[in-house]
């Protein structure tokens, strides 16, 4: 065979042997991972609480910025609700998880958190200092989409860890706060249902290999 047939054969493989890749906006869902051997690829302690959730139907929704934190909580409601009116379902039918990190990560934290540190932990600049976070209650910012909402639905939340050091690290920097200190704070202080994740990128890849649909919020 030729060189260039080989390479086609190799294009035409890995396509095929590939998950559908996320495309902004749009739910896709993956082929299963698997290794080298066709065999589930190793699981992770860490990994375990997404395997744990009840639901026939598995999504994963990523958020990276502050617009999308707030689309990533209302994609979920709408998800949820369409379920409801349209399917004669209910919302335990679901494993839902969104997912703040990058920009979106301080919707992690509890309204306690925005009070004392929302300069320093808000990432959107046309907000300042605000006194709490803007999509826990009902406001012209979240609309009737709320976290509370979610969380009446079942819905948990995956937290990114690195970002949420970066905020420690401006806690620290603007009140003398050690790091580490303001870290467990931050932890502490997270809003319900919440699973801080070694980087929320990584989750949202594991999340497909616990059978979740990905979804993106801009």
């Amino acid at each position: 065979m030729k060189d260039n047939e080989k390479n086609g054969v190799g294009r035409r493989t890995l396509i095929t042997n590939m998950g559908v890749a996320t495309v902004a906006g749009i739910a896709v869902a993956s082929a299963p991972a698997t290794t080298q051997a066709n065999e589930q690829p190793p699981q992770y302690s860490k990994d375990k609480w997404m395997e744990a959730l009840p639901g026939d139907h598995r999504v994963f929704i990523d958020s990276s910025t502050v617009a999308g934190g707030g689309s990533a909580v209302r994609y979920a409601n709408n998800i949820i609700v369409s379920h409801i009116d349209e399917y004669e379902g209910k919302a335990q039918d679901y494993a839902m998880v969104v997912c703040f990190r990058h920009a979106s990560t301080p919707y992690g934290y509890g309204n306690a958190m925005w009070e004392k540190y929302g300069e320093q932990i808000n990432r959107d600049p046309s907000v300042l200092a605000p006194a709490s976070n803007p999509m826990y209650t009902a406001n012209d910012y979240s609309g009737s989409n709320t976290i509370p909402k979610l969380l009446d639905m079942g819905v948990h939340f995956a937290i990114c860890k690195r970002a949420t050091r970066r905020a420690a690290m401006n806690i620290a920097k603007a009140t003398g706060m050690p790091v580490e200190e303001a870290f467990a704070m931050l932890v502490d202080g997270a809003i319900p249902n919440a699973h801080f994740v070694a980087a929320g990128v990584l989750a949202a890849t594991r999340s497909q290999e616990y059978g979740y649909t990905l979804l993106y919020a801009e």
